[in-house]
């Protein structure tokens, strides 16, 4: 297995600089099902947040790049039936990162997520402290 970095999938999937584009896609290209990439969390919520804040690309362009790397038999994503809920809540507007607890606090039995975030409040249920 071969961990991969934001940086990396970053470069993979906005082909943004020459050489590191073409040495990343090429990495991506060596990925098999035998010797397969590792998406963690973090680099799913750093892509997710680069892509979004940093490229200001659009939320649904950026689930739908993530959810086919997820979706790859190349690929194996960490907490991936979270992963894939959360992109579900991202579809109904929250954000990937406050989905990712939300989801992660479920999986672990939580009662409940405290956050001063409203907008986490509203969309997720989290509660305020």
């Amino acid at each position: 297995m071969i961990g991969l970095d934001t940086n990396v999938v970053v470069r993979h999937l906005v082909h943004d600089d020459p050489n590191q584009s073409k040495a990343a896609t090429r990495a991506f290209a060596g990925l098999t099902p035998g010797e397969p990439g590792l998406l963690t969390t973090v680099v799913l919520i750093e892509t997710y947040w680069v892509l979004t804040r940093g490229y200001k690309l659009a939320v649904a362009d950026v689930v739908s790049a993530l959810e086919a790397l997820v979706d790859s038999s190349d690929i194996q994503t960490q907490d991936e039936q979270h992963v894939r809920a959360a992109f579900n809540d991202v579809r109904s507007g929250a954000d990937f990162a406050d989905a990712m607890i939300a989801q992660t606090c479920r999986a672990y039995g939580c009662a409940a997520v405290l956050s001063f975030d409203r907008d986490a409040q509203q969309r997720l249920r989290f509660q305020r402290p």
